[in-house]
């Protein structure tokens, strides 16, 4: 016998039908999750318009420091040619989800979209083992003349699939919710 339960979820109070074994403790994204897991992945997607209009977007590996993403990226690179100071970016991260059973079965990664405003650190301005040791084990030898983009998140987390299990993550109503950009220093996660 199924029942309808309502439930918290990022967007709102949704109807979820649970029964039996099948019902399963909810969990919410927070911020402090989300967090949580752009420092433990180090791959994103950053999306941009090009001064001609063009959209244009590109993986990059990034490091994690006091709620920025630090990006290194060759001067004469898309990125470095198309991306100003102050320009807004949309970035996506995909974080890994089902540990082993990911091998067995197709498991889409769960993300993490958001908009941020970049900052642009020309060759040398910046020292980016000073900023972040993370940024610097992934980058190869010889990245000194790199131009390192800082990219600073604001407004909203769009999440799917954080805070919930993989049964929850098929269903889009449960899987997705927006959570506030924070100050992650108060909350000590990173």
């Amino acid at each position: 016998m199924s029942r309808a339960l309502l439930t918290k979820t990022g967007l709102g109070v949704v109807p979820v039908e649970a029964s039996g074994r099948d019902r399963i403790a909810l969990r919410q994204a927070t911020a402090e999750n989300v967090w949580r897991e752009l420092a433990r992945a180090s791959f994103a997607v950053i999306s941009y318009v090009t001064p001609d209009g063009e959209p244009r977007s590109s993986g990059v590996v990034y490091g994690l420091d006091r709620g920025h993403l630090f990006v290194a990226v060759a001067s004469d690179s898309w990125k470095a040619r198309q991306i100003a100071d102050g320009d807004e970016v949309a970035v996506t991260v995909p974080v890994r989800r089902g540990g082993l059973l990911s091998l067995l079965v197709p498991i889409p990664p769960a993300t993490v979209s958001f908009h941020a405003r970049a900052i642009v650190h020309q060759p040398g301005s910046l020292d980016v083992r000073s900023v972040s040791k993370s940024l610097e084990s992934l980058l190869p030898p010889g990245h000194s003349e790199s131009i390192v983009l800082e990219l600073a998140p604001h407004g909203s987390f769009l999440t799917y699939g954080i805070g919930v299990s993989l049964q929850q993550m098929r269903n889009p109503a449960i899987a997705r919710a927006h959570v506030p950009v924070t100050a992650i220093l108060l909350l000590g996660v990173i």
